[in-house]
C-alpha cells in the first residue's frame, strides 16, 4: 500500500513540475511575436542561442532571469563590434565589468543594437561565459 501512495505522490508531483516548463513563453523568458524582445536571457543561456536578421535590423535582448547579464560582441565583422554598456572593443568590456560591473543589463533590462553589415555575430555574457552563455545573430 506504501508503495502506491508513494507512486502517485511520485506522478503527480513530476506532473507539477512539467506543467511549469509550459509556462516559460507565458513567464517571459521565451520570446514570442507579441513580446518587446528577440533575444531572452536566463541564468546561463540565451534564447534563442542562435538569431538571424535582416541587415538593417534592431535585435532586443532582455534580461528575463534574476542574474546580471551583459551582451558583448566576440568575433565580429570589422567596424561593427557591440556591447552593452557601449564599450568600444572586447578588452574594454571584460574590464567594465570587472572593474564596476560596467554593462550590466540587470532583471528585466533590455539592451538593443541595430546591425548594418552582413555577417556573423559572435556574442557572450561576460560573467557566464565559462558556463556557455554564447549566441550569434547572422545577419543577412
Amino acid at each position: 500500500m506504501r508503495r502506491r501512495t508513494y507512486l502517485a505522490a511520485a506522478v503527480a508531483g513530476g506532473a507539477a513540475g512539467l506543467a511549469g516548463c509550459t509556462a516559460l513563453g507565458r513567464m517571459g523568458i521565451l520570446p514570442g511575436e507579441d513580446d518587446e524582445y528577440d533575444v531572452g536571457m536566463t541564468r546561463n543561456e540565451f534564447v534563442p542561442e542562435e538569431l538571424v536578421v535582416s541587415t538593417g535590423e534592431t535585435v532586443v535582448w532582455k534580461n528575463t532571469s534574476g542574474a546580471d547579464h551583459t551582451v558583448t560582441g566576440q568575433g565580429v565583422p570589422e567596424g561593427e563590434y557591440f556591447a552593452s554598456g557601449g564599450f568600444d572593443d572586447y578588452d574594454e568590456a571584460f574590464e567594465g565589468w570587472y572593474d564596476d560591473r560596467g554593462g550590466a543589463i540587470t532583471t528585466r533590462e533590455t539592451y538593443e543594437h541595430t546591425f548594418e553589415t552582413p555577417g556573423e555575430y559572435d556574442y557572450v555574457c561576460i560573467p557566464h561565459i565559462d558556463a556557455g552563455m554564447v549566441g550569434v545573430v547572422v545577419v543577412e
